[in-house]
């Protein structure tokens, strides 16, 4: 704890207390971890269950939905797969310069461009982890809203839509370490649930009849085209690797616990994702790709709750990660957690009224794959080759960029 008193909004010569709003202020910079660099504490088990819960979320799964019948079933799962340990090679060299560090991703881009010149990616970072937030509050209200729906008859998927985001914001400005400690017990909820639509589906139908699912090419999705969006999705992803590694013990932790972790979350929610749209195909029905209301509609209720838990999960950590990219910025003056916070949090509840979005989603991810690779690719060119950056983190923070010291 500081010695020094905590600002405050008194004036000066008056007896009275800081103002409410200055004391949750204090309060939440006090206590976020979203400013400067952090010496993390969390074992291999507990960063592997954080990227578990991460990414065992509705986009991940619905992004399988795109993908058959405009390739076989098989060919789907085998490019999930090769995707994704392609793409998460790059999100675990990245993470572990935050647990070297101490520092969150777009405080890292300091090293590589310096101050001015990480304006940009940071930027850029904040636009598509705002689309993120869009996308999945509306994949939760329009989830929800079927549900409702069905049981009353009242229909509002924008309604829906903001008030899960309204949720979320609170979450993230609140509830973000709380989000934090829970999230491994939601994903175990999560793949209980997942398992039993493995079951349903398997049982069904034999695992024959999906690999005899024949392909359509009017889909308008290749070999090519699947393993390019399955690859953007984990690049999506590494923007915020830093701040999840940056919590492992050690480098060891960091390293197994995001390559375990992501590599088999990704693979179980996309191939849900594709199993259950076949499925759906195989009993006669339409494959609307990126539709939740679609799967929802064939295997019920459980499938909804995986839908809102995984997006109140994982959203709160992505409106999260925005506002610790804005706080991070600029080291010299630093940016207060709450006002940020509510003017993105205010943003990310407007612009869940959009659900025109959905139907952009494979060219969202191709935005960002062309935005961040070049930029990951020189960061870790500048960090692991031209400077060979040592492994303290306070010599990393330094290299970093960053003006701030290590976290004792």
């Amino acid at each position: 704890m500081s010695s020094h008193p905590a600002p405050t909004d008194r004036a000066p010569g008056t007896r009275s207390s800081a103002s409410p709003w200055a004391r949750l202020s204090n309060h939440l910079d006090e206590n976020t971890d979203g400013y400067g660099p952090l010496r993390g504490t969390l074992p291999t088990g507990r960063i592997t269950m954080i990227w578990l819960a991460a990414n065992l979320v509705v986009t991940t799964l619905l992004t399988g939905t795109l993908f058959v019948p405009g390739v076989p079933w098989a060919t789907a799962l085998g490019l999930i797969l090769l995707g994704t340990l392609l793409g998460g090679a790059v999100l675990v060299l990245v993470g572990n310069m935050g647990t070297r560090t101490g520092l969150p991703t777009m405080a890292l881009t300091k090293g590589a461009f310096g101050l001015r010149g990480s304006f940009l990616p940071v930027a850029a970072n904040v636009v598509v982890l705002m689309g993120w937030s869009w996308v999945q509050a509306m994949l939760a209200g329009v989830t929800v809203n079927h549900v409702v729906a069905q049981a009353t008859g009242f229909s509002s998927p924008v309604l829906f839509s903001v008030l899960a985001q309204l949720v979320v914001v609170g979450l993230a400005i609140f509830g973000h370490s709380g989000i934090a400690r829970v999230e491994p017990w939601l994903a175990l909820v999560i793949l209980a649930i997942m398992a039993w639509i493995f079951v349903v589906a398997f049982t069904t139908h034999p695992v024959g009849d999906f690999l005899a699912l024949s392909a359509d090419p009017a889909a308008g999705w290749t070999s090519v085209s699947v393993l390019d969006v399955v690859i953007a999705t984990a690049i999506s992803w590494t923007v915020l690797s830093a701040e999840f590694n940056r919590l492992a013990r050690t480098q060891a932790a960091g390293v197994v616990g995001s390559a375990v972790g992501y590599t088999l979350s990704t693979t179980l929610a996309m191939t849900l994702g594709a199993t259950a749209i076949a499925w759906v195909v195989l009993e006669g029905g339409e494959a609307v790709p990126f539709d939740p209301t679609v799967i929802v509609e064939a295997f019920g209720a459980p499938l909804a709750v995986v839908v809102f838990l995984s997006v109140m999960a994982t959203n709160t950590m992505v409106v999260y990660g925005m506002v610790s990219s804005v706080v991070n910025m600029v080291p010299s003056s630093r940016i207060r957690f709450l006002p940020t916070a509510l003017v993105l949090g205010a943003i990310s509840v407007v612009g869940a009224t959009w659900l025109g979005l959905l139907d952009q989603f494979t060219a969202f991810l191709t935005v960002i794959g062309a935005l961040f690779v070049p930029v990951f690719a020189v960061m870790l060119a500048d960090y692991y080759v031209v400077h060979k950056a040592p492994t303290t983190p306070t010599s990393c923070a330094v290299a970093a960029g960053s003006t701030g010291t290590a976290a004792g």
